[in-house]
């Protein structure tokens, strides 16, 4: 089976697992976890029921991150979180990445041996709505289920991982009555899409433009259905049919519209196809006449709030256009929607799945009330006009709302600035280093206010320099590098003021600030970043359409900037203190290894990436009247006083070494030399004698790792070294000495535990992959294998521990 075919069997096999676990729990959506590459991290790879943009928050997840999906892996124990009282209660990062009234089940997903994902389900917060005993098992079963299937791909080679996108299945629905009806001829084999006049126009092409080929219509196809799309070809393949698979295409003016896929094979030999039709249920015609007859607003919005149908009063309600309004969502259509308020009221309608209203004021003296009705395909909204609350009739802001007979109680949105407050501090507690507080910056500001272009400075020695940018063109901020305090500039006079600055045309700024460079933006926000009253910097946002900045805004965007400058403070003061223990630690490593005739040496050290504390691996490189000594060693922690007995130990086992002393000799008086510091810290260590000129090596362990040796044709072997205990254990241990030979070619590896252990894995399938990966990468250059062996370790972003490699190649006798 090619890889391709193999990739598409993994995908259905991950989509069906979902839409049978929500099925099993009685649940309206749900997703599955899979591990990534480097199994830091556990990324959503397919999700049913609900829209994964929804989701977009928690598509990838720390493994020891304080999540319900990554405690589940962890601990391989399922969760139930009832309520969102309950989800606040256990799992604040989760209420407030999600604050939204919804119930959630997390299942583990296990091979047979480990756990390998988790399975979620969404469900209705309420009180009637319990997880029976029965849907807890029907549960575990489709968890068992999907994990014997990850298990059985697996085998035949495909890893159980996932570093993409979610893909999106949808759960079963009843089919709608088709409004237009295209026909086409499919050729599987060579891949040709024939298709009439009506199916292009339903794909927003003419038959000339089209292209006649399943490529062409994978092109017009919504990125997040082309899972269906494939699973119709597997389909095609495998039955010979195509029966109503729901996929979204892009019709006129690249708008999505929902469509039905038949087909059915017919021709004999070299003719045989599918044939079939491309169905546009549209919205009926008999619903939309009956819509239109009634004296309410209505409208459909579908799973990722587009909207989808709306009726005539609901046109002149909203003050729209149908044609403008279908296909798009509304808060970006309608200005008067465009508060995150509105957006949000979608969102919790769709992942409560309970009905929701709300009040809105399009203009002054003129309010409407939204009702909003969800499944798990979409909502279907009610909008009416209602009279002006009191408080604004008396001139006074509106409190309450009345609430609106046969609907739920309507009452104004909530605003949308606490929550986009709170969601940013969230998000900036888990940022640690000055880029992590700019990424956040960056990734949570430009989307909530529709901004393109963001730029941080800092303040050093009373200059602004430039520590993020996004957005820019290439070298426009080049001049306003290293400028001084004293500058007339926005974002300095924002800065040495303390109080924001805000431009709403070009106009304004050319105005305040004649001859200022411009790049197309037309409105910008000045904000300046100030910690417990000292200056930090600047962060100026950038928006390409003049804006009217309400009071609103700017009071969050000014309390943003002071989250911020917290945020920035902190992580400067890390990312010095971090240098600054890098350094000692760095200094107590060697500089470079001592060339030696006939035998070549590379090393590699990685510091670990979560705290700031210094840890205690280290390697050495000797020759000694006995040959040459090759010794790597941890000492357990990461901290100052580690480093500091790192050294020492360091330092004696090379006195000992070239004290002419034997490698079970050397360990022996490092051993004892440790029980007599009691510091209250053990340490891992081996050492191996090798003498180049016979390749005779004498190798001793002391609770360390096992060695690799690869051989000149490739083979890479576990050495299984007789050990002893940890040093600093027993002052009396003795420890045992294996002969070794080394062939001319052959490769000697040396590694700590942190190149090898995984959160949740065996060390010793840690062990085997650095043996296959020394197998399979090799160069002429010693030095360039050894980074590779450490390339994925080095750009992993939740490095837990440090990492020590030496590579020692003897290198055969030259004439």
């Amino acid at each position: 089976m090619s890889t391709a075919l193999r990739l598409g069997e993994f995908e259905r096999v991950m989509a069906e697992g979902v839409v049978k676990a929500v099925r099993a729990a009685d649940g309206y959506g749900g997703g599955v976890y899979l591990r990534s590459g480097n199994e830091q991290s556990l990324v959503l790879a397919a999700v049913a029921g609900v829209s994964r943009g929804l989701l977009r928050a928690t598509w990838r997840v720390p493994v020891a991150g304080p999540l319900p999906v990554a405690e589940v892996y962890r601990s391989g124990r399922s969760i139930h979180l009832d309520d969102a009282d309950e989800t606040m209660r256990r799992f604040p990062q989760l209420a407030i990445a999600l604050p939204y009234p919804f119930a959630s089940v997390y299942t583990p997903v296990t091979d047979g041996n480990e756990t390998v994902g988790v399975l979620v389900v969404l469900r209705t917060a309420a009180p009637d709505r319990v997880l029976t005993s029965p849907s807890r098992r029907r549960l575990r079963a489709a968890a068992n289920r999907l994990g014997a299937s990850l298990a059985a791909l697996s085998a035949h080679g495909l890893p159980i991982q996932w570093d993409a996108e979610p893909i999106t299945a949808r759960l079963p629905a009843t089919s709608l009555t088709p409004v237009r009806v295209g026909q086409f001829d499919w050729y599987v084999s060579t891949g040709v899409f024939a298709a009439d006049d009506v199916c292009c126009a339903m794909l927003g092409r003419d038959r000339a433009s089209f292209g006649g080929t399943v490529t062409a219509l994978t092109a017009r196809t919504v990125p997040e259905d082309a899972y269906e799309l494939q699973a119709a070809a597997r389909e095609a393949v495998e039955t010979g049919k195509v029966s109503a698979r729901r996929l979204r295409v892009l019709g006129l003016d690249d708008k999505p519209c929902l469509v039905e896929l038949w087909a059915r094979e017919v021709g004999l030999g070299p003719d045989r196809h599918l044939t079939g039709a491309l169905v546009d249920p549209g919205t009926g015609i008999t619903a939309a006449e009956a819509a239109e007859r009634l004296p309410d607003g209505l409208f459909a919005l579908d799973q990722d709030g587009r909207l989808t149908y709306a009726n005539g009063r609901a046109e002149a309600l909203l003050g729209a256009d149908r044609t403008e309004l279908v296909g798009s969502h509304p808060w970006d259509v309608l200005p008067w929607l465009a508060d995150p308020a509105y957006e949000d009221r979608y969102r919790s309608a769709m992942l409560s799945q309970e009905p929701s209203s709300f009040l809105v004021r399009r203009t002054a003296g003129h309010w409407l009330t939204f009702t909003l009705y969800p499944d798990v395909h979409g909502l279907t909204g009610r909008v009416v006009p209602v009279e002006p609350p009191a408080e604004e009739i008396e001139g006074r802001a509106p409190v309450d709302a009345a609430p609106v007979p046969q609907s739920p109680s309507a009452a104004p949105a909530r605003p949308g600035a606490l929550y986009r407050v709170l969601q940013m501090a969230s998000a900036l507690t888990e940022a640690v280093t000055v880029r992590q507080v700019c990424e956040v910056v960056a990734d949570q500001l430009l989307p909530t206010f529709a901004g393109q272009e963001v730029a941080i400075y800092t303040v050093r020695e009373r200059h602004l320099h430039l520590a993020w940018q996004s957005g820019y063109p290439e070298g426009f901020l080049d001049p306003f590098e290293g400028v001084t305090l004293h500058a007339r500039l926005p974002g300095v006079e924002a800065l040495t003021s303390g109080s924001p600055i805000f431009f709403e045309s070009e106009r304004q700024l050319c105005s305040a600030y004649p001859g200022i460079p411009l790049d197309g933006m037309r409105s910008w926000a000045f904000l300046p970043l100030i910690a417990s009253g000292r200056p930090v910097g600047s962060c100026i946002v950038g928006f390409d359409r003049p804006r009217t900045f309400t009071s609103e805004e700017r009071t969050v965007l000014t309390a943003l900037g002071g989250l911020i400058a917290q945020a920035l403070e902190r992580a400067r003061l890390y990312d010095s203190e971090s240098a600054v223990a890098r350094g000692l630690q760095e200094a107590l490593l060697p500089h470079r290894l001592p060339c030696i005739a006939g035998v070549e040496t590379a090393g590699r050290y990685l510091p670990g990436t979560q705290g700031m504390d210094i840890g205690g691996d280290w390697y050495d490189v000797m020759e000694t009247s006995r040959g040459v000594v090759l010794v790597i060693g941890d000492v357990e922690g990461h901290s100052v006083a580690a480093a500091a007995i790192m050294g020492q130990l360091r330092s004696a086992v090379r006195a000992f070494a070239t004290g002419g002393q034997s490698p079970d000799e050397v360990m022996a008086c490092t051993n004892r030399l440790l029980a007599d510091l009691d510091s209250g810290l053990f340490a891992t260590c081996c050492c191996v004698q090798l003498d180049p000129a016979n390749g005779r090596a004498w190798a001793v362990r002391a609770g360390h790792p096992p060695p690799l040796l690869r051989l000149p044709d490739g083979r890479t072997e576990v050495l299984d070294l007789a050990g002893g205990v940890l040093l600093g254990v027993d002052r009396e241990i003795r420890y045992p000495v294996t002969e070794l030979r080394l062939p001319p070619g052959s490769v000697l590896a040396l590694y700590t535990d942190g190149l090898v252990e995984q959160p949740g894995a065996d060390i010793g399938q840690g062990i085997d992959r650095l043996r296959s990966a020394l197998a399979h990468t090799w160069t002429d250059s010693l030095a360039d294998t050894a980074e590779r062996l450490v390339r994925e370790a080095r750009y992993a972003p939740d490095r837990l521990d440090d990492v020590a490699l030496l590579l020692t190649c003897r290198r055969p006798a030259v004439p």
